[in-house]
């Protein structure tokens, strides 16, 4: 007999097995709204509609700077950002009512980037789940959700569905 999965774990798999829709090179991302034990939307990162996508067309790469604390200094690093994409919980947000978000939790893959902090602090949840972290904007994530009373939660222990986790590069 198996074990039925915890709520937590059915809506992160949920998540995952969104994130195997995207057909970006650099991350696979899903993410779903709950509300209760109801499943009221699902999106995976990936370029707008009718438009070539990284895969088709290749990554759309933009050069950055910012300040990194390297062995206690701090130092200006150069980074790439794909900007072909839109975010998984970008696409959420977009594809679901504003009515169903008021007081719902976001499963989501990877840990939120700033911008998407910023779009789910405004959107009416009261709770992010995930499992991956991203470094780059976890201090200001912390911050930010603290500051609005939204719970977040990483499931360190959670283990994906196989075939469903692809390399992440950044």
């Amino acid at each position: 007999m198996t074990t039925r999965k915890d709520w937590d774990t059915y809506f992160l798999d949920m998540a995952y097995m969104a994130s195997t829709r995207s057909r970006c090179s650099r991350r696979h991302v899903g993410a779903v709204l709950v509300q209760g034990k109801k499943l009221l939307g699902a999106a995976y990162n990936g370029a707008p509609m009718g438009v070539p996508d990284c895969s088709e067309a290749g990554c759309m790469l933009v050069e950055e700077y910012e300040l990194a604390d390297q062995d206690g200094a701090e130092q200006v690093v150069k980074k790439q950002r794909c900007i072909r994409t839109i975010h998984a919980e970008q696409n959420l947000l977009l594809f679901t009512d504003p009515k169903d978000r008021e007081r719902s939790v976001v499963y989501v893959t990877d840990q939120p980037c700033w911008t998407c902090a910023n779009m789910l602090a405004n959107s009416g949840i009261i709770e992010i789940v995930y499992h991956r972290p991203y470094p780059k904007d976890s201090d200001k994530f912390k911050t930010l959700m603290q500051q609005k009373g939204i719970t977040f939660r990483r499931l360190e222990t959670y283990e994906p569905p196989v075939g469903t986790v692809s390399e992440v590069q950044n």
